[in-house]
């Protein structure tokens, strides 16, 4: 198969520079390894920056549709008392809350809008197990679907394929790691009517939790020292029921077991170098986050919407002259990419470090929280909780979707396999 660009992995970053580039008319085929995008606990924090790209889409009304709840500021949750340490409600433009809402379904919403496009082609089950290429030129991808080995060329590979990219593993490229002194134990339990509202952080002694309000349900995040899930699984489950009724009394994990659960094992790292001449890394394969602040998805949307604005024109302009594949496209307008979003990636990994060292790592080595610690948050003028929430909410580069699109066709020309 030929196509003008080919991006493994239908994850956020992926799913969405395949729906902006085949918008703007490009031939792209999306590879995505597993039959649906059906899997819990991945990131479902959905931020103004990103609400911003949707209704620049023309996808807000489509949004609305799904089951999201909506925050308008984090806390945090002394035991005692519910600070508001980042608050949303003063953000510029028309969102102020940050909205959840299950992956899966921001991604089938995005790839239906894709499919819209005659140009858009998304192959499923389709797993990634080598690259095409010719000394330092990348020339496409090779993957099994249905039992059998295809080969795809393309002008652009793009591997958005998350923090264990088969594409980056398959060319030796590895990532600088950051160091991350935890790890999240994510699980659900039912969120009793009259309990609170807020979505927050519960810091303990040696342990923490953050739990958010989901309506029907809690979301809650466990935070451990990094390595040790086998040692809170040795303890039992009733040790661990213990901690989570010390740190939030008012849920109920009475029937909560292990294979409830899902770890993650907590990674900061980015590459030094995002891009080969045919090749484009971006999102989690280029920068996997901390889960702080509930970015990871929104840094892939804006790499995406980055990558696009710079790429679609010059691809569709190429596509034109040149049919079915593109000569590689040159590594010196790809790196325009990584120099765009180097800066908001550094910046906020940044961030999350400080927020690491400074707060989750004295929390999990046991320290003492100082007795005022509420007190102390609540004194936080409203210009920080606010500058806070911008961070946060819109992060330090929000892209804008740029106006390449060409005429759809019906909604039932994209092609799946």
């Amino acid at each position: 198969m030929d196509t003008t660009c080919v991006i493994a992995g239908g994850g956020p970053a992926g799913a969405m520079l395949a729906l902006l580039l085949a918008r703007a008319g490009v031939q792209v085929t999306l590879l995505e390894k597993h039959a649906d995008f059906l899997r819990d606990f991945r990131g479902d924090t959905i931020h103004p920056s990103t609400l911003q790209v949707l209704d620049e889409l023309g996808l807000l009304g489509e949004f609305q549709k799904l089951p999201y709840h909506e925050f308008p500021y984090l806390a945090l949750n002394t035991g005692d008392r519910v600070v508001t340490v980042a608050d949303f409600r003063s953000l510029p433009g028309r969102f102020q809350k940050i909205a959840m809402v299950p992956q899966w379904e921001f991604l089938n919403m995005i790839i239906s809008a894709a499919k819209a496009y005659p140009a858009f082609n998304l192959i499923m089950e389709a797993e990634v197990t080598g690259v095409l290429r010719d000394g330092a030129v990348i020339r496409g991808l090779r993957y099994r679907h249905d039992g059998r080995t295809h080969e795809i060329r393309a002008g652009l590979t793009v591997a958005a394929d998350g923090r264990h990219s088969d594409v980056r593993r398959v060319l030796g490229l590895k990532p600088v790691d950051l160091g991350a002194p935890m790890d999240v134990v994510w699980f659900r339990l039912e969120r009793d009517p009259g309990t609170p509202e807020d979505t927050f952080l519960r810091p303990g002694r040696g342990e923490g939790m953050v739990a958010i309000n989901r309506d029907t349900y809690w979301q809650l995040a466990y935070l451990i020292p990094k390595g040790s899930y086998g040692a809170l699984k040795a303890r039992g489950v009733e040790s661990f029921r213990a901690a989570i009724r010390k740190l939030i009394p008012f849920v109920r994990p009475d029937r909560l077991t292990f294979d409830d659960v899902s770890v993650l094992t907590v990674a900061v790292n980015r590459l030094r170098r995002w891009h080969l001449t045919g090749l484009l890394v971006i999102g989690d394969a280029a920068h996997a986050m901390s889960p702080i602040g509930g970015v990871g998805i929104n840094l892939a949307v804006q790499d995406a919407v980055a990558a696009a604005n710079i790429l679609a024109g010059p691809l569709a302009r190429a596509q034109q002259r040149r049919r079915p594949v593109l000569d590689p496209v040159p590594a010196s307008l790809l790196a325009k990419v990584r120099r765009r979003r180097i800066f908001p990636t550094v910046a906020t990994q940044q961030l999350q470090i400080m927020v690491q060292n400074r707060v989750i790592q004295p929390v999990l080595a046991g320290a003492q929280l100082p007795q005022d610690l509420g007190a102390a948050a609540d004194r936080l003028p409203l210009g920080v909780k606010r500058l806070v929430g911008r961070v946060i909410g819109l992060g330090f580069l929000p892209e804008h979707v740029r106006s390449h699109q060409v005429d759809k066709r019906s909604v039932t020309t994209g092609q799946v396999t």
